[in-house]
């Protein structure tokens, strides 16, 4: 029962992959089973503390969460950020699950553009193809996935 209703949740809040070839699962989703497995995580986070705190509250709660599914990650990987090959920073994902999938927390009352702009960027920045913009501040949890739109170098 909750399979279906995270299966149904996720076809209405989510932007769709075409399909691909490698690591395709039954849902045509790249990684789509990972990323099911992190959103239920993150339901399971949301149900139990509601909407209200502070995005680290959520972020430690999800890692305690991911590790009792058994999901391997990196918790607020530093990455560089280069322009024309030159380091011009640095940046902090909130998670890098299973060395595949960037997931970006955010506690905010609504999700905007910039939030997902914002996500997009990472994915470009750290060449990882899928990510996960997962909010906590709304009644219900928010969550979008997100992919690379054009071919990086």
């Amino acid at each position: 029962m909750i399979k279906k209703a995270l299966n149904k949740l996720y076809k209405l809040n989510n932007q769709v992959i075409p399909k691909n070839q490698e690591n395709q699962d039954s849902d045509n989703l790249l990684h789509g089973d990972l990323t099911h497995r992190i959103i239920g995580c993150a339901m399971q986070v949301h149900s139990t503390l509601g909407n209200g705190f502070q995005e680290r509250i959520y972020q430690r709660a999800l890692a305690i969460e991911m590790n009792y599914e058994g999901l391997q990650f990196e918790q607020e990987k530093e990455m560089l950020i280069s322009y024309r090959n030159q380091s011009i920073g640095t940046r902090r994902v909130d998670f890098f699950v299973e060395r595949l999938i960037m997931v970006e927390l955010k506690a905010v009352i609504r999700l905007e553009d910039v939030h997902l702009a914002q996500a997009m960027n990472y994915l470009e920045a750290y060449g990882t193809k899928i990510g996960l913009l997962i909010n906590f501040g709304a009644r219900s949890l928010e969550f979008k996935r997100v992919h690379l739109k054009r071919a990086g170098p």
